[in-house]
């Protein structure tokens, strides 16, 4: 795979973590009048309008079949695993940290993506991707303290985006990216649907909440597309920790409407992170071999 499909993945990876933290912070600020699973459908349901009518503009539809492959299905769970773990852990906890906490995806990521799908991958590269969890883990300081249920929920929302990233690696490269978001769309609105009532049933929607909501559907949108391109055009190893640039956009959003202001041991360990993406992306400059994953070259996501 030559560089620049790595770096067109690079870029959509941070196009997405940018669109993700802003809909993380307009949900954060509606948390308090409504629960995961409220936002989740509200969310969902615009989300779904949005993408829909742009799915069908471009052509991008499929039969509804596609719904029943085993790969989709599996990318579908675990990204409405992932939406109900992060929302709920979003209203207990500051969303740098939280983001942070989800930092540790691209080592999970990783790992699999060398497991399953036989991608190299240096040592190099996996020093600098253990090199940013440790930046991770001087941001949360793990303790007695640091594991909260809040945390917890984060830890089973990385696990649950690293399953919706590989299914995303597997799906047949003639099913457009847009086809793959309309059904990941409809079903998380669905299952927040089913939430509502286990988590204390239907609240009032104000105009602000419902104003915000709607802006974070537009951004999940911009997220759930941006995610799915990163994941088809590059290496996933190498794709993958562009998600660091999310602590940037987490932090700075925390500050601007929540008065999150980051302590040193936080910003010393963003640091750290953003150092070893930095590294990596100089480490792929460098190369001259192939990876094995130029044989995915010919696929051209919608």
């Amino acid at each position: 795979m030559p560089r620049s499909r790595n770096t067109q993945g690079a870029i959509f990876m941070s196009m997405a973590m940018a669109g993700f933290a802003s809909s993380d912070a307009l949900s954060k600020s509606v948390i308090s009048y409504m629960n995961a699973g409220e936002i989740m459908f509200i969310r969902g349901l615009f989300t779904s309008v949005l993408v829909y009518f742009i799915a069908r503009y471009l052509g991008a539809l499929r039969s509804w079949r596609v719904i029943l492959k085993p790969i989709i299905i599996l990318r579908v769970i675990c990204e409405m695993l992932a939406a109900v773990t992060y929302i709920t852990a979003l209203g207990m906890m500051p969303i740098a940290n939280a983001s942070a906490i989800l930092q540790s995806l691209p080592l999970v990521v990783t790992f699999g993506a060398a497991l399953f799908f036989r991608e190299p991958v240096g040592w190099r590269r996996w020093s600098a991707i253990l090199v940013g969890l440790i930046g991770v883990m001087i941001i949360i300081r793990p303790g007695p303290e640091g594991f909260t249920p809040a945390a917890l929920l984060c830890v089973g929302s990385v696990l649950a985006t690293a399953g919706r990233d590989l299914a995303t690696r597997s799906i047949d490269p003639e099913i457009p990216s847009l086809m793959v978001t309309v059904v990941t769309a409809m079903s998380v609105a669905f299952f927040g649907a089913l939430l509502i009532p286990a988590l204390g049933g239907w609240q009032p929607v104000s105009t602000t909440s419902l104003s915000h909501l709607v802006l974070a559907s537009a951004l999940v949108l911009i997220g759930y597309q941006s995610v799915i391109v990163a994941m088809r055009t590059g290496e996933v190893s190498f794709v993958a920790p562009f998600r660091y640039t999310s602590l940037i956009f987490s932090a700075f959003l925390g500050y601007i409407f929540f008065a999150e202001v980051p302590d040193s041991w936080t910003v010393t360990g963003a640091a750290v992170v953003i150092a070893s993406g930095l590294y990596t992306f100089y480490r792929e400059a460098k190369r001259h071999v192939p990876p094995l994953a130029q044989e995915s070259e010919p696929r051209s996501p919608v």
